[in-house]
C-alpha cells in the first residue's frame, strides 16, 4: 500500500518522465516480442500464427470503486479480465498494452501501486507489457488494456461452433464475484455511516478475492489441450452464466437445456447469498465477473473430462426450435433470460 502522506505530484515528472519511471521495471519474456516499449509501436512476430486482439475499458465508479479496491489489486484485475478474452478463444496470451487516464488526485505512488499489480499479473501469466499511453483525466481513473495473443488457425474456438448434442460445460464455480461485491458494498455503506466501524470481512476471503482479484483460466485452456479436447464453442463468463449461454446459442443458432442443480456454486457463495436474501442460482446466472470459461464439447469427449474437479457439465445443446431453457431443481422448465451486466446501466 502506498504512503498517502509522502506523495509525489505527477506534474513533477511530466508525461514522459512518468512513462520512463513506470516502465523501467518492465521485463520481456516472449520470443514473439521483437520490440517492446520505447518506440512508436511494438514489433511482434508470431511466425505464421493467427493473431488475437482484445480490448477492455475500466472506468472508476462504473467498473470499480476505489473505496474498497486496492490499487495493486485493480492493476492485477485489469490485466486478468483482458487475458480472459484471449483464453476464451483457446489462444495463448503473449502481450498487453496498458493505458491510464489520471485525475490530479492520484500521486505517483498510487500509480506505482496500480502498475505493480499489472506487472505481477504479466509475470504470473507470462505476458509482456509492450506499450500503452498515459493522459490526464478530468475526473477519476480510466484504465484501458489491450491483450494480444496467438493460436494456430485450427486451434481457435469461436462462439459459433456449438452443435446439437454437445455438452455444455463450465470451469470453476460461479456467483462468487457478485456475492463478494454485495459484501464489499455493504461494508462500504456501514463505513460511510460510521467511519469508526471497521469492515467485517472475516471468513469471507474467497468471495472477496473473486471480486477484487479474479484469475483468468489459462490453466483450463492448457488442461483441455492435455486432454486432447478441442471445444466446439467457448466464451468467458464476464456478464453472468445466462448471458454467455445465450451468446453461444445465438452465434451457433442452437438451443440448450441447462440444469440448475448442476451449476457449480461454492458453499461460501451459497451461504453468503442466502445471508443477503439472494438466490444463489440467480447470482450465478446474472452476477457476472467470474471470468470462468463456458464451453461446449462433443459427447464423444465426455470420458476425457468426466470427474475432473474443475470442469462441470451443466447441460447440453439442442435444436433451436427446442428453446433455451433451464430445468429447475424441482423439475420445472424456465426460459433462460439474460439479466446480467449492461455497460450502459450502472448495475453496481
Amino acid at each position: 500500500m502506498f504512503d498517502n502522506v509522502n506523495k509525489t505530484d505527477i506534474k513533477e515528472l511530466g508525461e514522459f518522465g512518468l512513462i520512463k519511471h513506470l516502465t523501467q521495471a518492465v521485463e520481456l519474456s516472449q520470443e514473439s516480442t521483437k520490440k517492446g516499449i520505447g518506440d512508436d509501436a511494438a514489433v511482434l512476430d508470431f511466425s505464421g500464427k493467427r493473431t488475437l486482439i482484445s480490448t477492455d475499458l475500466l472506468l472508476e465508479n462504473i467498473h470499480f470503486d476505489l473505496r474498497y479496491t486496492p490499487l495493486k489489486h485493480l492493476g492485477y484485475k485489469a490485466v486478468q479480465v483482458n487475458l480472459s478474452d484471449i483464453y476464451a478463444m483457446n489462444g495463448i496470451a503473449s502481450q498487453i498494452t496498458f493505458s491510464i487516464g489520471l485525475s490530479s488526485k492520484f500521486p505517483l505512488e498510487a500509480v506505482e501501486e496500480l502498475y505493480a499489480g499489472a506487472l505481477i499479473a504479466c509475470k504470473k501469466y507470462g505476458v509482456d507489457l509492450v506499450g500503452g499511453d498515459t493522459s490526464a483525466s478530468v475526473q477519476g481513473l480510466i484504465i484501458s488494456v489491450t491483450s494480444i495473443g496467438y493460436a494456430d488457425e485450427d486451434k481457435i474456438v469461436y462462439r459459433s461452433g456449438a452443435q446439437k448434442g454437445d455438452l455444455l460445460c463450465v470451469s470453476g464455480d460461479l456467483g462468487g464475484a457478485y456475492v463478494g461485491l454485495q459484501l464489499l458494498e455493504r461494508e462500504k455503506r456501514i463505513f460511510l455511516e460510521n467511519p469508526n466501524i471497521q469492515p467485517d470481512l472475516e471468513g469471507k476471503d474467497y468471495i472477496v478475492e473473486r471480486q477484487l482479484k479474479p484469475e483468468a483460466r489459462k490453466d483450463i485452456v492448457e488442461l483441455l489441450r492435455e486432454l486432447d479436447v478441442k471445444p466446439t464453442s467457448m466464451i468467458d463468463v464476464s456478464d453472468g452464466l445466462a448471458s454467455e449461454i445465450l451468446h453461444i446459442c445465438e452465434a451457433s443458432n442452437v438451443g440448450c437445456k441447462l440444469y440448475e442443480e448442476k451449476i457449480p456454486i461454492d458453499p461460501m457463495t451459497y451461504d453468503t447469498a442466502r445471508e443477503f436474501g439472494l438466490d444463489p442460482t440467480v447470482c450465478a446466472l446474472s452476477g457476472g465477473e467470474d471470468y470462468e470459461l463456458l464451453f461446449t464439447v462433443p459427447q464423444s469427449d465426455y470420458d476425457k473430462i468426466k470427474g475432473h474437479p474443475d470442469i462441470t457439465v451443466i447441460g447440453y445443446i439442442t435444436e433451436p426450435s427446442e428453446g433455451k431453457d433451464m430445468i429447475s431443481k424441482s423439475g420445472k422448465v424456465h426460459q433462460l433470460k439474460a439479466q446480467g451486466w449492461n455497460a450502459f446501466i450502472q448495475n453496481k
